[in-house]
């Protein structure tokens, strides 16, 4: 009787501890990710109306397009002063949360000057690659005044992704997803799973509170699950990969090019800034400056798109980003699927608006390698009618895209061909 009540008396015990751990741990995570939330929040409404603000700027004023290769010049002037020059950008915050190495606070203010100059100038870059930067900087920031483990800097780190990207995009469940999903591919840090969303929902209510507008469309002719629409997903979604590798392989050479060619930063900024003016002035329109959300909006209601948008936006993206521009190229990437989803949906026999759609989806899990946060994704943007076809493609995209990527520092640590570890980096 005596073992029996020892033994059970035991067992409580460590329950008890359990129970007092989880406690714990619930009461750190759920506090910085309040903070974390607050902080982001506010921070990310400010920079969403600061980048609405200098886009309709520059589409008021188009000839703000000629001071862009000044606008370059500043960038780098802000980043050498700051010691920044070499920071790695959204490789760094990838990077900082599988090392003992944290993300300077730096880092948050200047990317923050330098997208919106990007966008005021006309350079072809998104928003959500800064918002990654700024968040996974002032999260890591955070963390480290409250002086918690490297560890735990690691999930308030992915906490501030999380945050900003839902403050700026209004797609909490998407940035909680990603930010988990994006460092590692094939492992899922689900101990950051509620401090994540619950950073998310705070920074979303509050950027929402201050005027930003979530990023939702309404797509009609959604297609019957049956043989033929699973044949037309397939074929779209696998062209999509093929461009999504095509996106991130013209930005890495892109990139590795004016570097070669042009040594001096001030240099190649200014070049790279006056080879976007003469684009510019080439193909007559600025359609391919600045985010380009207006033509996403046009592709996904099924109005014509020019078939060589989606090419015309990777030259522009990769122009912009390779010469030291910022900013992010998460959203190109939404431009492009959806404008070569729109083309080629049509052509496949699928509504075009539906294959813009589908495109967006696709290419953006090509880049990226999240598949579960492009779905996601789709649910948040056009509701969950065509969830299956929306899967579909992202399994098409996830698989065929291979082991190319934005992130050079994104690890695909499981083979996505077979049940093997491997470990290896994108590229």
């Amino acid at each position: 009787m005596k073992t029996f009540l020892e033994t059970w008396k035991v067992r409580i015990v460590r329950k008890l501890e359990l129970f007092g751990k989880l406690i714990k741990s619930l009461s750190k995570f759920g506090f910085c990710s309040v903070i974390t939330g607050i902080i982001c929040g506010l921070i990310g409404a400010l920079f969403y109306r600061c980048i609405a603000f200098a886009t309709t700027t520059r589409l008021a004023h188009s000839v703000l397009i000629y001071a862009m290769p000044f606008g370059g010049l500043i960038i780098v002037f802000l980043y050498k002063t700051f010691h920044m020059l070499n920071d790695g950008g959204t490789n760094r915050v990838i990077r900082s949360i599988r090392t003992e190495k944290p993300l300077q606070f730096r880092m948050a203010p200047l990317i923050f000057i330098a997208t919106v100059i990007t966008h005021l100038f006309g350079g072809s870059a998104g928003r959500e690659g800064a918002a990654l930067q700024i968040g996974g900087s002032l999260g890591s920031t955070i963390a480290q005044k409250l002086k918690l483990s490297a560890k735990d800097i690691h999930v308030v780190t992915m906490c501030g992704m999380s945050a900003v990207f839902a403050a700026l995009f209004g797609t909490p469940i998407t940035a909680t997803i990603f930010s988990m999903e994006v460092i590692s591919v094939g492992v899922l840090y689900y101990v950051a799973f509620i401090p994540c969303l619950l950073s998310s929902i705070i920074a979303f209510s509050i950027a929402k509170f201050f005027g930003m507008k979530p990023e939702r469309y309404k797509i009609t002719h959604i297609p019957e699950l049956n043989i033929r629409s699973v044949i037309q997903i397939v074929i779209l979604s696998a062209l999509c990969a093929i461009i999504s590798m095509a996106f991130c392989y013209i930005i890495h050479k892109t990139t590795t090019l004016y570097k070669r060619k042009l040594k001096n930063q001030y240099l190649r900024i200014f070049v790279g800034g006056i080879l976007i003016v003469l684009l510019t002035l080439l193909v007559q329109t600025h359609d391919y400056n600045g985010a380009g959300m207006d033509i996403v909006a046009k592709a996904l209601s099924g109005k014509d798109i020019h078939p060589t948008a989606f090419l015309l936006k990777i030259l522009f993206t990769a122009m912009t980003l390779a010469a030291g521009f910022k900013g992010g190229e998460i959203v190109p990437s939404f431009f492009i699927g959806a404008t070569f989803g729109n083309v080629i949906g049509g052509l496949l026999g699928l509504h075009p608006g539906f294959g813009a759609a589908v495109g967006l989806i696709s290419v953006f899990c090509g880049v990226v390698n999240c598949p579960i946060a492009s779905l996601l994704l789709s649910v948040e943007l056009f509701g969950a009618q065509g969830l299956i076809l929306f899967c579909l493609a992202c399994a098409i995209s996830y698989v065929v895209s291979g082991y190319y990527g934005l992130y050079s520092s994104q690890k695909i640590v499981y083979s996505k061909f077979s049940p093997t570890y491997i470990n290896k980096s994108t590229y």
